[in-house]
């Protein structure tokens, strides 16, 4: 029997266990149980990728829990904790290509023993391997290779962001990029905060390609800002692998994410001027000072190397659900957040499931009257760009 689960895949930890850095950007809080318990017990979430894994320090860390009992090994793959959360370790890999640029790359591994292998080889690929991300001496043809000896899962990561999305800054094409075979291998792409399903299907190359939403969370609160739903036969390795091949029932139901203008790099972004572009995409130099050193924005960057317009017939996909994540709605705080997990359970039950009555009775009407237009879309927002995220403005009076 098939049921429905809730699955983010880029999730970061800032620190181990012990308060070794792994991912410098990230917070300290954000540890491996921190974050499992996060997830698990606030956020509603099924399955949750932590992308840092490999690092060699968190790998033995990961090692140290299943001997412990912490964690538990499925037979279908995944690290299962308290009966409540599957854990997909993987990592997050900065390739260096032919033309002197780099991209992001995420894998997943099956278990400890195909990360640890993994591991061992990317230790030899980076200068320091105990910290997340570093540019890999690699290309992505030969990650995608070695991630595909240790049974593991290869995809994009937020592709289209300027700095190091695939797409962003690094090619045009990734059937280019990687050639014939090692294109044909992909068939998931991580969409990221700034972009969203219409957006990524102007470009006709990713037509068969498996869309995902996910958080990239540096912190706590950022868990489960994007994510996915996914009909499966239980929350494992194997089986999220037969939905992003749509195999047997197993599929991606819907995608849950940011109005991609609240991302941070939507629009371009001037860097004389220090201004977020408002003329219709694609902007590549500044409408007011004409200088072309700009953080290029998702949405410009789409405009300029799509190959499909707009209102070319798309390929069928999920629905894709744009969501306000609560600390980004006016009016709505920690204590506030806190109140409505205490009552609710969860933040997916508070964004997605409870009544607008039942909201009244715990935070009042004019909280709850902006939580009922977030689920609506009825919220006038000013686009993001340049690192800096997009906000709620105010109310409008209709819908995207």
């Amino acid at each position: 029997m098939l049921k429905k689960y809730f699955v983010d895949l880029h999730v970061h930890i800032g620190r181990t266990s012990d308060g070794a850095p792994v991912k410098v950007t990230a917070a300290r809080s954000q540890t491996i149980p921190g974050v499992l318990r996060e997830a698990a017990l606030n956020k509603g979430l099924d399955i949750l990728g932590i992308i840092d894994a490999a690092c060699p320090r968190l790998c033995a860390e990961l090692e140290e829990m299943i001997a412990g009992g912490d964690l538990r090994e499925l037979p279908g793959g995944g690290l299962r904790y308290a009966d409540r959360l599957t854990l997909i370790p993987g990592a997050e890999i900065e390739t260096t290509e032919a033309n002197g640029k780099g991209a992001h790359w995420l894998a997943y591994f099956p278990d400890h023993a195909a990360l640890r292998s993994f591991s061992d080889f990317y230790a030899r690929q980076v200068t320091n391997p105990e910290l997340s991300t570093q540019r890999c001496h690699l290309p992505a043809m030969e990650i995608q290779n070695q991630v595909e000896k240790c049974s593991g899962l290869f995809m994009p990561a937020h592709a289209f962001t300027p700095h190091k999305g695939v797409y962003g800054q690094c090619t045009r094409s990734i059937k280019s990029l990687l050639g014939d075979k090692n294109y044909k291998g992909l068939f998931a792409l991580e969409l990221g905060l700034s972009a969203d399903t219409f957006l990524a299907d102007q470009l006709t190359e990713l037509a068969s390609f498996t869309f995902l939403s996910n958080s990239d969370a540096h912190s706590l609160k950022n868990l489960g800002r994007e994510y996915n739903l996914l009909l499966l036969a239980e929350p494992s390795f194997e089986e999220l692998l037969l939905a992003l091949h749509h195999f047997d029932g197993r599929q991606v139901l819907a995608n849950y994410g940011l109005e991609p203008r609240l991302g941070k790099y939507h629009r371009s972004f001037c860097l004389s001027c220090n201004r977020i572009a408002e003329a219709a995409p694609p902007v590549s130099s500044c409408p007011t000072c004409g200088t072309t050193k700009i953080v290029k924005g998702v949405i410009d960057r789409i405009h300029e190397i799509r190959d499909r317009e707009e209102t070319a017939d798309l390929p069928e996909r999920p629905p894709y659900h744009y969501q306000v994540p609560l600390l980004f709605l006016p009016g709505v705080g920690p204590k506030t957040v806190s109140k409505l997990l205490e009552q609710f359970d969860t933040e997916m039950n508070v964004l997605h499931v409870v009544s607008y009555q039942d909201l009244v009775k715990v935070v009042g009407e004019k909280v709850a009257k902006v939580i009922q237009d977030a689920r609506q879309g009825k919220l006038a927002l000013s686009a993001g760009g340049g690192g800096t995220y997009g906000k709620v403005v105010k109310e409008q009076g209709g819908a995207r």
